[in-house]
């Protein structure tokens, strides 16, 4: 049995979607659904159960239940991933003490946890995006969300770091992502900016080594994101570490509008408006994942092209209703 935390979100879903293709179906998913519509993104995926988690930190989390011993594997992705979330103390406690107690009970267990860091943890990228453990204390999130990720991070460094595998995911988007509010992909705001208004407002440059819309990040579609992370869980058991999953190429808004705008068979229509000021001093003009690590640990497979990913989660998507995968 594969145990996958945060399993109704945009990336967890994906990942247990990849699982079924690969025949895994024996699968213990929790979440917290809430009121949102993260409940449709279950609907499609096959698994013997599903636990919200209070329930599971209640009834297993602690406890030598039976059901450690038929866990194999386990996909922690269960977070507030908000980076506009201002409360610290709750991302402590959601995010790092939820986490250690999990890794403590899986290092009990013995049971390899591939679990979900983040890009966020680099902050302003002044000490680069580089995926090594030996130098992660030099890193300054710029939110308290990356900060609850990062000392997850040092925590499991202090252990060592042994059957256990952190993933910086980097700007991922795709299908599944629209419970997610305010944090939502620009695929995904920008394709219902167009939609409704037939244009793209993205923000004015504040730095002078970049022009308006010139802004880069490293796009990754979840497809892409559930296949690495499983190659983690599944291919490559004995690596541990920190591994950065993005697509290796820093891309800029400009490129994701242009994008979209040719899924939709329409000419670009881009608009550039003023970035609140509450948001300027945290603003990062520059991201992009070095994926040497993880090539290196065995993964072979291509990595989509935003082009062709933003048209697949265009027309193969959006454009049905925002359908659910």
């Amino acid at each position: 049995m594969i145990l996958v935390t945060g399993a109704a979100g945009l990336i967890g879903s994906a990942v247990v979607r990849e699982l079924n293709e690969r025949g895994e179906a024996d699968l213990l998913l929790v979440d917290h659904l809430g009121t949102s519509e993260k409940w449709k993104n279950l609907r499609s995926l096959r698994f013997i159960d599903y636990l919200e988690k209070d329930d599971f930190e209640r009834r297993f989390l602690d406890q030598d239940h039976p059901l450690w011993k038929e866990i194999k594997g386990i996909v922690h992705l269960g977070a507030c991933s908000s980076t506009i979330e201002m409360d610290a103390s709750y991302l402590i406690e959601n995010n790092f003490r939820f986490s250690k107690r999990l890794a403590e009970r899986a290092e009990a267990q013995k049971i390899r946890m591939v679990y979900a860091s983040s890009a966020a943890t680099y902050g302003d990228g002044e000490n680069g995006f580089v995926d090594d453990e030996a130098s992660i204390e030099k890193l300054r999130p710029l939110n308290p969300y990356g900060y609850s990720k990062q000392i997850f991070d040092l925590y499991l460094k202090r252990r060592g770091f042994s059957g256990f595998a952190g993933i910086k995911y980097f700007n991922i988007f795709g299908p599944n992502e629209s419970h997610k509010g305010p944090m939502i992909s620009m695929v995904l705001r920008g394709y219902r900016q167009i939609r409704e208004t037939g244009e793209l407002r993205l923000f004015k440059s504040y730095h002078p080594d970049y022009g308006d819309g010139k802004q880069v990040r490293d796009f990754l579609y979840v497809k892409d994101a559930a296949r690495m992370t499983i190659f983690l869980l599944l291919d490559a058991p004995g690596v541990s570490g920190l591994f950065n999953v993005g697509s290796g190429v820093a891309s800029t808004w400009i490129d994701l509008g242009q994008a979209i705008f040719a899924a939709l068979s329409m000419k670009p229509k881009i608009v550039f408006i003023d970035m609140p000021e509450s948001l300027r001093p945290n603003y990062q003009y520059f991201t992009q994942a070095p994926i040497e690590k993880i090539r290196k640990a065995g993964y072979s497979q291509s990595i989509t092209p935003l082009t062709e990913a933003i048209t697949d989660y265009v027309q193969n998507y959006l454009s049905h209703g925002e359908i659910h995968a």
